[in-house]
């Protein structure tokens, strides 16, 4: 605790952070300084350091303005000052060092088992798929390289009626994953399993099979900030043009979706890659108000025409 208790006090000299407010502000400005890399939840320094006071001290999003202005304890303020150190000399994403993160509205928890949720497909699980799923009707659901289960979790909240499996093959992901099921209470209706993409399902099929991939080409991997060295590689990086994955998906897909049912499938800056692999897929590439790209909507009818 004793670099903490000096991180304070060279905090209150160069601006005495006492208050909330003043914490965000002082964070803001050391992150500025250290020209950290951001993507992991937030995109800029001061959004970044909002996360990290605001959760740190328990805070929510919304909460009143006078409260950002109430004195914080020493203590409090001594993890605040430690917290923002680690993340500057570590380069560790702030998620991991709270051991939380927000997916469509909704708490996480994150470690390094796991990659940090900020799929946009969170908006098309706020929206229910609409309008390419008709009256917004699913009863059964797969996420496929489910991570930490916050999509699976997600579809669950928005479809209170469906089935949801969430699929990984990494085991230490899937206890992730079923710790965070639990924490939502949603033990009855997503069902966590160890899978190689489709190798434990049998002949079970889907209204949404939804995809958030490794989709990273090796020698980008190779090159990524020191941020992303924190995420398990397992998840991030998949071979020569990032692909593996994403061909098996499209192999095996129809034989999982029912008559009117979608894959969706994330594949960030693989889009124009993707297209050229695949020239004869009428793939329909997703638009989101809040931001992103590279994610993709097949039917059970465009797949089929590829795999007859």
């Amino acid at each position: 605790m004793a670099r903490a208790a000096r991180s304070v006090s060279s905090a209150q000299r160069a601006g005495d952070p006492r208050t909330p407010r003043q914490w965000v502000s002082w964070v803001e400005k050391k992150f500025r300084a250290a020209r950290l890399c951001y993507g992991h939840g937030t995109d800029n320094p001061r959004d970044e350091a909002v996360f990290l006071v605001f959760r740190a001290l328990g805070l929510p999003f919304e909460c009143a303005p006078e409260v950002l202005d109430k004195p914080v304890s020493k203590a409090r303020g001594e993890r605040l000052a430690e917290l923002t150190r680690r993340r500057i000399r570590e380069r560790r994403p702030v998620a991991y060092l709270l051991q939380e993160a927000w997916f469509a509205g909704l708490p996480f928890h994150v470690d390094e088992r796991v990659l940090i949720p900020r799929s946009p497909i969170a908006e098309l699980i706020l929206d229910r798929f609409a309008p390419w799923l008709p009256a917004g009707r699913a009863r059964r659901i797969l996420d496929i390289g489910t991570g930490s289960g916050c999509i699976a979790i997600a579809c669950a909240h928005a479809f209170p009626k469906a089935s949801v499996d969430a699929v990984d093959v990494s085991a230490d992901a899937l206890a992730v994953a079923r710790k965070n099921v639990r924490m939502h209470r949603l033990q009855t209706r997503v069902r966590c399993l160890r899978s190689d993409i489709f190798s434990a399902l049998g002949n079970r099929t889907y209204d949404i099979i939804v995809s958030n991939p490794p989709y990273v080409p090796a020698r980008t991997w190779r090159k990524l900030p020191p941020e992303y060295a924190h995420e398990p590689r397992l998840a991030l990086e998949c071979g020569r043009d990032g692909f593996d994955v994403v061909r098996r998906l499209l192999a095996q897909a129809a034989g999982h979706l029912t008559p009117r049912g979608i894959l969706v499938v994330e594949v960030g800056a693989g889009q124009r890659a993707l297209m050229r692999a695949f020239p004869g897929l009428p793939f329909v590439w997703l638009e989101f108000e809040r931001g992103g790209d590279g994610i993709f909507l097949l039917t059970r009818p465009d797949l089929a025409a590829l795999n007859p």
